[in-house]
């Protein structure tokens, strides 16, 4: 337990979640929460964006929708503009601990509410190299190096700003730590995902799974890409590296999501032997789709962690990606290939190398080294047993004494509507 002398109200707050099931942030709300009500007697607020504003209270978890506009270009995804309809949620539940799970608009919500309550203590997943990721290579494309390189250092200043706010922060790897440290944010811990083991398994192949998909006419290795089909994910790479496959090698790629690139994406490839069936809304679906492939490819460079990758991995596939971000750390030699950023030739390349080789020896390898290494009972240990903890401790001694009682207002008054 996170604390010995009453169960806690934990709150997560995040604009990355998506309804279909989609994501990393997503999978982590769902996995959080059954290990909260299995294991804990803590009580557990999700706090996330949706069509209308919702307030679901089933026993000790208690799920919100704040109503909130789509995404332009990626309809699963919505952003929460509206912080005063959070704060009401937060004054009205006054959770113990506020985990905030992504970097724009609601991390000041947060952090402005505990300045109104310093008894609550704020953790943050630092989840997204966005300073890269979102401002550095999108503004490099439009604008070039320079003026990239500016917008990169000005978000790096909003980053220090931020996220010296809370009393704890987690990184999903030692190079985000590292990143982190040299802005002089020195409370930060690592904390690595996991994969339901049980659900994503090589048992779940399923032979007609290429038929299905349109692909009965290849007859060489199955190339599975899982995520947001747009360009922080660079998935029109994966296009690239199909083209420069010889077509005497029968691949077959399966491109699983939704995103700005998706409709271009389609045309582009129009009489190749691609396959988009959109967003997989069913866990399993996505197992069986993940088990019956043979080989997991992914350009992204600035993967913070990579479930998708690992979930993969516990289906036995070897991974074909680049050498950026934290994909090292998930794919280090024997389980895997890696190439340059942004390089298609090489990526064709490994693929090749990857098939032609024992790749089914690889696969079990990639299955074993999850299995002892990633699980989410591993995750929400270090989690609830340790950063909570010191997380606490650290409000604890700001405020130089024991946290105050909940304080609430009734909840006929909280889906007022305000703006």
């Amino acid at each position: 337990m996170a604390r010995d002398d009453k169960p806690l109200l934990i709150c997560d707050l995040t604009q990355s979640y998506s309804p279909n099931g989609g994501g990393g942030i997503s999978t982590y709300l769902r996995e959080k929460r059954n290990h909260v009500l299995a294991r804990t007697d803590h009580r557990i607020l999700q706090i996330v964006p949706g069509p209308e504003d919702r307030i679901v209270e089933n026993g000790r978890s208690i799920w919100v929708e704040i109503g909130a506009e789509p995404v332009r270009g990626s309809p699963n995804y919505r952003f929460i503009m509206r912080t005063k309809k959070v704060r009401e949620v937060l004054e009205h539940y006054r959770p113990d601990i506020i985990e905030s799970l992504c970097p724009w608009v609601l991390p000041w919500t947060a952090i402005n509410h505990r300045r109104k309550f310093p008894e609550t203590t704020l953790v943050a997943g630092y989840r997204t190299d966005f300073p890269n990721a979102h401002v550095y290579r999108v503004g490099k494309e439009i604008a070039g190096e320079r003026i990239a390189s500016i917008a990169r250092w000005l978000i790096m200043g909003y980053a220090e700003i931020t996220y010296r706010e809370f009393d704890r922060v987690y990184t999903l790897g030692e190079d985000a730590k590292s990143m982190l440290g040299t802005r002089k944010i020195d409370r930060v811990d690592v904390l690595e995902l996991g994969v339901d083991l049980s659900q994503f398994d090589p048992s779940k192949r399923d032979p007609e799974f290429r038929q299905r998909m349109g692909l009965g006419g290849t007859d060489g290795p199955l190339l599975i890409y899982a995520g947001r089909i747009d360009n922080e994910k660079r998935a029109d790479r994966l296009v690239e590296m199909m083209k420069r496959l010889p077509p005497e090698l029968g691949a077959g790629l399966v491109m699983v999501g939704d995103g700005k690139l998706r409709d271009r994406l389609v045309a582009e490839t129009a009489g190749m032997p691609v396959a988009f069936p959109g967003f997989m809304s069913n866990r399993e679906e996505l197992a069986t789709a993940l088990a019956s492939s043979d080989i997991y490819v992914s350009a992204m460079a600035d993967e913070t962690f990579g479930v998708s990758i690992v979930e993969a991995q516990a289906s036995a596939l070897p991974v074909v990606g680049v050498a950026s971000g934290a994909m090292p750390a998930r794919v280090p030699p024997g389980l895997g290939l890696l190439g340059p950023v942004d390089d298609a030739d090489t990526m064709a390349r490994n693929v090749l190398e990857i098939w032609n080789s024992n790749h089914d020896a690889i696969g079990a390898a990639a299955r074993n080294h999850v299995v002892n290494r990633y699980s989410w009972d591993r995750t929400f240990y270090r989690l609830f047993n340790e950063i909570y903890p010191v997380a606490l401790a650290h409000t604890r001694q700001r405020n130089r004494g024991p946290s105050s009682g909940w304080q609430t207002r009734p909840a006929s008054e909280l889906l007022r509507e305000t703006v």
